[in-house]
């Protein structure tokens, strides 16, 4: 069992993104990983609160990575802003002296100090390379054959740079729904902006780019869209039926989480993946690969 500090985010502990939470909570044992939840941690900084505050947001960046670094144990992330948020943090408080000075002042101020030691890592970057697909591909009940999936990286995963997958044509995501038995369908727009936090202040910018995704995955073939990104899910899960409406369309394709396509092909029940707080159904493009369970006598 490999053990890490988790760092679950907002958005998946009690956000729009709850979904995710319980089924990374739901894998990760089956899956050989220990994941020790970061004690009084709090909100990564976000994205837009360092265009508007950049000491303030790197304090309280620099916070979760104080107290993450006491563990002495990699800290892993599920949220691709929260990942990226924090890796800039670092790099940073590298790089810039009188930033550092700054925030170790703040912290200071908090009985705390941070000396640079933590590694921070995308959860599915983590499962990619130390547990590795093959190792849950070997413990699959209902393996995904027949199943077309657009992999979704979002903007943020590989960019601006990756040390595991390439930046500029990422391929890991479809080796994780190809070794589940699945189709990763031609995708041109997989590693492209959804429009992020943008869909409160330009809605219908926003809505043009979901429109692009949707429609790529369509050409495709994609039943599904699988994600690695909280924001990704849920602007292309809520805003679905406002592309719809605005461009004449006819989306009826689940936005699923990562870890819930591995749960799925693990036997694991709707319920513990919390399949059914996605808007789009899920339940008629996953209905075979259930019976399948089923019929084993298989599901926890």
């Amino acid at each position: 069992m490999k053990v890490y500090t988790y760092f679950p985010g907002c958005s998946s502990s009690e956000g729009t993104a709850v979904a995710y939470g319980e089924s990374i909570k739901a894998i990760a044992g089956a899956i050989g990983m220990e994941l020790v939840e970061l004690e009084d941690w709090n909100c990564c900084g976000s994205t837009p609160y360092s265009s508007t505050d950049e000491l303030g947001s790197l304090c309280v960046a620099a916070r979760n990575l104080a107290l993450a670094e006491k563990a002495e144990r990699d800290m892993v992330t599920p949220c691709s802003a929260c990942f990226t948020v924090m890796n800039r943090a670092k790099a940073h408080l590298r790089e810039y002296p009188d930033l550092r000075a700054k925030v170790k002042e703040c912290l200071k101020e908090a009985g705390l100090e941070y000396g640079g030691g933590v590694r921070v890592r995308h959860l599915f970057e983590a499962i990619y390379n130390d547990i590795g697909f093959g190792t849950i591909a070997a413990k699959m009940v209902s393996p995904l054959k027949g199943l077309k999936v657009a992999a979704y990286y979002g903007c943020q995963l590989v960019r601006p740079e990756s040390d595991f997958d390439d930046p500029n044509n990422p391929k890991s995501l479809e080796f994780l729904v190809t070794s589940l038995g699945a189709e990763a369908v031609p995708f041109a727009m997989r590693d492209r902006c959804c429009g992020g936090s943008l869909v409160i202040p330009e809605l219908d910018l926003t809505l043009g780019l979901l429109h692009k995704v949707f429609e790529s995955a369509a050409a495709g073939g994609a039943r599904a869209i699988v994600t690695v990104c909280p924001l990704c899910q849920t602007n292309l899960d809520a805003y679905q039926d406002m592309v719809n409406k605005k461009f004449k369309t006819s989306y009826n394709m689940p936005v699923l989480f990562f870890s819930q396509l591995i749960g799925v092909a693990l036997g694991m029940s709707p319920k513990a993946l919390a399949l059914d707080r996605g808007l789009v159904p899920a339940k008629k493009v996953l209905a075979s690969y259930y019976s399948a369970v089923a019929a084993t006598g298989g599901g926890a």
